[in-house]
């Protein structure tokens, strides 16, 4: 197409892209208060460890307009979510004419491996959150008390998923690199320990808990992970040598190594 066709086709796919994303966000507001109780419910399970421990702990809103602004947000981010599938497919069906038939394959492989693994990732997140947030607040000394305004919990947990999601993309990176040929099985097999020391120093950095043990629950399963990726590159490696070998007729001799 000419370049003013591809930037009416860029506009109106981004056109479409705010629509899904402005329709999500209008179905987030009007299911606003059983996502706030999905949001607020790790934070509800710890209170009766809290109160044996004599810290009381309050969600707060600060502000005037502070409740329309939080619930904006939250609208805002949660219709974002739910509206991944269609605004990213806007995106792909811009790019994807460009692409060859395996260039599609392969980009509709990654897209559909890389959607689960962030979603796992995020999920495990959720689950840890009560688990972050007792160790946080458990600081609080002997006589005061504990005021988390609604911004700063709805961020904390939304780094947590964001940092947990994007920590279980570590394999599909992996894959790729060795697919395209940057990296293979015996490179990553030698980088090992340092990329273990990597990991360890990423999931101490990007954890919002001072806890070793939040940190050990981000970094054991991208160590995992990235054993995971080491082994189907070593098989790809494998494939890629054997179909490299040349065939020999019947009646052909293989060369002998010296």
């Amino acid at each position: 197409m000419p370049l003013i066709e591809h930037l009416r086709e860029l506009r109106r796919r981004l056109v479409r892209a705010i629509l899904w994303i402005l329709v999500g966000t209008i179905v987030a507001w009007v299911f606003y208060e059983p996502i706030l109780n999905f949001l607020t419910e790790p934070y509800n399970d710890i209170q009766p460890m809290l109160k044996e421990r004599g810290i009381k702990s309050d969600i707060v809103i600060t502000g005037i307009g502070g409740a329309f602004n939080f619930q904006v947000k939250i609208s805002f981010v949660v219709g974002l979510l739910i509206s991944s599938p269609f605004w990213l497919w806007q995106a792909w069906a811009f790019v994807l004419p460009a692409m060859h038939r395996n260039e599609k394959k392969w980009a509709v492989l990654l897209t559909a491996t890389g959607a689960p693994l962030f979603v796992a990732g995020a999920g495990f997140a959720y689950l840890l959150l009560p688990k972050a947030m007792n160790v946080l607040i458990g600081f609080v000394p002997d006589g005061f008390g504990n005021l988390v305004t609604g911004a700063e919990y709805f961020n904390f947990i939304i780094r947590m998923m964001l940092v947990f999601g994007v920590a279980c993309e570590i394999p599909l990176v992996v894959v790729i690199l060795n697919r395209i040929g940057l990296v293979n099985s015996r490179q990553l097999a030698r980088a090992r320990p340092w990329i273990i020391i990597a990991i360890f120093i990423f999931a101490a950095i990007a954890t919002p808990t001072t806890d070793p043990l939040t940190m050990i629950f981000l970094a054991a399963p991208m160590t995992i992970l990235y054993f995971v990726s080491e082994i189907i590159a070593k098989l790809t490696d494998r494939k890629r040598a054997k179909s490299a070998e040349p065939e020999l007729a019947d009646d052909e001799l293989s060369p002998l190594d010296d």
